[in-house]
């Protein structure tokens, strides 16, 4: 048997972290044992743009490197791979349903279903549909049509009786016929439920596999009883566990983003994201920049394997010490007997290890390629080829070393492209290391003399030059070096001091101390850190 799974998203524009960890599980089933990938599109709702709102999925996809194997912009033979286009075969099985006598035409309004449930309600009863309103002839047809009556079609479950399914992940699983209500499966104005249509699109896609989330599970009967009654074979079921929020049993959603940034480390996460996204001018839409949307992951930097890793970990393990993954062992050695039924507790701090460590056992080329389109957005670098920059930015991202975490974090470097007289000052610093402290401009103007100096204007001759300064001053180190640096960085803080140096070349370092050195004082006790030109 050719494997063959699916994952179909509806089209709200952003996919979920959780929606992530499924078509996720799907792709390296089907990948792994050389089947195939199935994308196919749920937009019964038509109120949406799909094409719109179906863009940043199937980007979001291709970033991840989950490419399909038919669906959308690839096509295949069991096409269309949107339901919207699929009605004609929608209504086949609704019409074999009703001939068939497992489905019928029912005319009761929603208040009178509503009525019937609150007297079970109020009897202490469970509730199940009388079928009083359910059309058996053309007579009755006409007779509710005249009295005004919308009818739809409802599904016409059993009364007794169980289903017994055997669960890939949750072993066998058993549903009491009597506790299905008679699903509606077509509306009044002809369209189409999602129950109907997905068990349609699987059985004439050759679905080998339905892998999904857990809380479709109660979904199944309903599905299996319309397989069933349109004489499909079934396909194999697995249930997923749900993400749950940070440190609890809850669904992950994103809607709860407040909530969850009481987490420290969630918090942490979105404020990186923020300040990257600042130093870049983007407008921050919450419900996207938003750590439970994937787009979030590639807007700031994350590698996609990383994201892959840690998201395959979320329900299924290998054993109890294998964490990391490349992407051909995670083809490997995935399988649905180690999926876990307990739901996985999403952790931004673990997630980020797995980024940081990812990131840092990069090669420093691959480095410097992941890290230069924030540079080029930014529009401190041309495009290539045009641009002249690699030499320099390498050396910027090996002297950064494991402070650059995500590939937004070189902005923090921005002041290497900063021309001179552009360069921006933390005011409270300036204040503390040059204006205030006792002798500290006098130190550095004649610091600068020596650097015109230096013969050689490498880290290794910087340092020993400034060393050879204190000892001749007897002076503390402390007394000038931070002087230096807010000098010729505008900030209290960054890597060596001695490789800034070198990156930046002596022409520029000798500039930017002679600006600091002829800012005027303020006027008045500035405690603040605002930053100005």
């Amino acid at each position: 048997m050719t494997i063959r799974t699916r994952f179909a998203p509806s089209p709200t524009g952003y996919l979920h972290i959780g929606g992530v960890r499924t078509a996720l599980f799907n792709w390296l089933f089907a990948k792994g044992q050389g089947g195939q990938f199935i994308l196919r599109v749920d937009d019964t709702d038509q109120q949406r743009n799909v094409e719109e709102a179906l863009a940043p999925i199937l980007h979001g996809f291709r970033w991840l490197g989950l490419d399909w194997d038919e669906g959308p912009e690839v096509g295949g033979p069991h096409g269309p791979y949107y339901q919207s286009q699929r009605a004609d075969k929608y209504q086949a099985a609704v019409d074999a349903l009703l001939a068939s006598g497992a489905a019928y035409r029912d005319f009761a309004s929603t208040d009178e279903i509503q009525a019937e449930r609150e007297q079970a309600q109020q009897a202490g009863e469970q509730y199940t549909y009388s079928r009083r309103w359910m059309a058996e002839s053309e007579a009755d047809i006409a007779k509710f049509e005249a009295e005004s009556r919308q009818g739809v079609v409802r599904l016409k479950m059993p009364r007794e009786g169980e289903l017994v399914l055997n669960d890939l992940i949750r072993g066998e699983v058993r549903f009491q016929w009597a506790r299905e209500q008679d699903h509606v499966v077509q509306r009044a104005d002809g369209s189409c439920l999602y129950h109907l249509a997905t068990v349609v699109d699987d059985y004439e896609m050759q679905i080998s596999h339905v892998i999904r989330a857990e809380e479709h599970l109660s979904n199944t009967p309903r599905q299996v009883f319309i397989a069933q009654s349109l004489g499909y074979a079934l396909p194999e079921f697995a249930h997923l566990p749900y993400v749950a929020e940070p440190g609890s049993k809850n669904k992950l959603s994103k809607r709860k983003l407040e909530k969850y940034l009481k987490n420290r480390d969630f918090a942490q996460l979105k404020l990186r994201g923020e300040s990257i996204a600042e130093r870049l001018n983007l407008e921050i839409d919450a419900d996207v920049f938003n750590p439970v949307i994937v787009d979030f992951y590639e807007q700031i930097g994350f590698l996609p394997d990383a994201l892959l890793n840690y998201l395959l970990l979320l329900g299924w393990a290998l054993d109890d010490k294998t964490e990391e993954f490349s992407r051909e062992e995670m083809l490997a050695q995935f399988s649905l007997d180690r999926v876990n039924k307990a739901p996985a507790s999403f952790d931004p701090q673990k997630l980020f290890a797995f980024q940081d460590r990812a990131m840092q056992e990069l090669p420093i080329k691959q480095k410097v390629a992941r890290v230069l389109p924030f540079l080029q957005q930014a529009g401190a670098v041309a495009d290539p080829p045009a641009c002249e920059t690699a030499p320099i930015l390498t050396k910027i991202v090996e002297a950064a070393g494991d402070r650059i975490k995500v590939a937004g974090d070189i902005l923090d470097y921005l002041d290497f492209y900063t021309a001179d007289e552009q360069l921006e000052y933390d005011e409270k610093a300036l204040n503390k290391r040059i204006r205030k402290a006792d002798g500290a401009a006098e130190l550095l103007a004649e610091f600068r003399q020596r650097l015109v100096d230096v013969d050689s204007f490498e880290a290794d001759a910087l340092e020993t030059a400034l060393k050879t300064f204190v000892e001749e001053k007897e002076i503390k180190i402390g007394q000038i070096v931070h002087a230096v640096r807010v000098a010729v960085t505008g900030k209290p803080v960054g890597f060596g001091l001695f490789e800034t140096m070198a990156i930046l070349g002596r022409e520029r370092c000798l500039a930017r101390i002679d600006r600091a050195l002829v800012r005027q004082p303020l006027n008045h006790d500035d405690t603040t850190s605002t930053t100005t030109h």
